[in-house]
């Protein structure tokens, strides 16, 4: 049964295991402040991939990049969809479906200091999310779908999405509803699974294999979770 289920898990993570291509953001004055390390989210709609600014919010980056090498997003969502605006990642703490680790539990209740910088927020930058406190960020954070000025100066931006707009634009058309400021979809948009790599040290085939390790182990750690909480 066992065996069973971490296939199940395998099959569900590695059948959109691709070097995928797809429409790229358009260039920007900002792309000379991108690093070499790339993530991908990939979703029960389609992959994303993004990078960092490394030099415009350092203390961001790393928290983030260490949410993802530790699996943090894993079974995540997207809690909400505003066509033209944004796109929200959940905070990690209460939006995954798999129960986290003790390591996974002390970096996601971290809260991260307001790097905010002079980069404008245009499509397909990634900007923190926060509470009324702007050093009260965790791991919730923005894709944008539109330019939105009035959000620049107050919120964090740490990186771009490099590709992956077909798959914002899918989640643009679904249904959605209203809940106070919220503009939430009505089915849930997972996070299937996360991978990253270096630009600069792995090319799309050596991914695959990398990949495909990261998630056989990512299915052992959550099978060995969902045991520890439901024996």
């Amino acid at each position: 049964m066992k065996k069973l289920f971490l296939n199940r898990i395998l099959f569900s993570f590695t059948i959109s295991i691709v070097c995928f291509s797809s429409t790229m953001f358009a260039d920007s004055a900002e792309d000379s402040l991108l690093g070499s390390a790339r993530v991908v989210f990939q979703t029960n709609y389609g992959d994303i991939e993004f990078g960092f600014y490394p030099s415009v919010a350092p203390q961001t980056v790393e928290h983030i990049y260490k949410l993802v090498r530790l699996g943090c997003y894993n079974t995540n969502h997207f809690f909400r969809v505003d066509k033209g605006f944004v796109a929200q990642v959940a905070d990690v703490s209460n939006g995954r479906t798999a129960p986290m680790n003790e390591e996974q539990r002390t970096e996601a209740d971290k809260t991260i200091k307001g790097e905010f910088s002079d980069v404008k927020h245009v499509r397909g930058i990634l900007s923190m999310g926060r509470y009324s406190d702007p050093n009260s960020a965790q791991s919730s954070f923005s894709m944008l779908l539109g330019d939105a000025p009035h959000l620049d100066h107050e919120y964090a931006i740490f990186g771009k999405v490099t590709k992956g707009d077909e798959t914002l634009k899918k989640l643009e058309e679904l249904p959605t509803r209203r809940e106070g400021i919220f503009v939430m979809p009505t089915e849930r948009i997972t996070i299937l699974s996360t991978y990253y790599y270096d630009t600069e040290m792995e090319n799309c085939q050596q991914d695959k294999t990398v990949l495909k390790r990261r998630l056989a182990a990512s299915a052992v750690e959550i099978e060995r979770q969902r045991m520890k909480c439901f024996p």
